[in-house]
């Protein structure tokens, strides 16, 4: 491309860098404390939904909780709990990692800045996913959960999602 000033060049330039970069970051996904904001426009269960954030829809998933698998006890009650609070609403998603899924995982903060992974926890909607998080303060909330019966909780012996997803598999 050929200017007739240093400028036009210039720009030219920036507009690759910036072409480049955002290729980049889509191709990685969000880094580690980035923060996306958007609404809701999807809740596919207690724990991930999809979330647009401009002109992008992003796969999330609720960082340091695991709901219950469809086709377990309580977790139509947690999507419609989910549902409730985040349903077609704005959200702020502070990123851990993206899965293998390619689902981004995070903190989902409500717009007056509550946890969802905590309002799950403190429901008795949701396991503290101790393999992926470590949070004495999600530990709390789920014991606190256990030792109130709420939930999920008031079954005699709540299976965890990870081990129906095993025995799925296994079958």
């Amino acid at each position: 491309m050929k200017t007739s000033t240093g400028r036009g060049r210039a720009t030219t330039v920036l507009a690759a860098i910036v072409l480049l970069a955002t290729l980049g970051a889509r191709a990685h996904g969000p880094s580690a404390g980035s923060e996306l904001r958007g609404k809701v426009v999807q809740v596919k269960d207690g724990d991930s939904m999809v979330v647009r954030v401009g002109d992008e829809s992003v796969g999330v998933r609720t960082f340091g909780v695991d709901c219950p698998e469809r086709g377990m006890p309580f977790s139509a009650r947690a999507k419609a709990f989910t549902s409730g609070l985040v349903g077609n609403r704005d959200v702020t998603v502070v990123v851990h990692d993206v899965d293998r899924y390619g689902r981004v995982v995070g903190d989902v903060v409500l717009a007056d800045g509550r946890s969802l992974g905590r309002e799950l926890l403190r429901e008795g909607l949701a396991w503290y996913y101790r393999r992926y998080a470590n949070d004495p303060g999600y530990e709390k909330l789920e014991a606190d959960a256990r030792a109130a019966k709420r939930g999920l909780w008031s079954e005699p012996n709540p299976i965890p999602p990870w081990k129906f997803r095993a025995d799925r598999r296994e079958h």
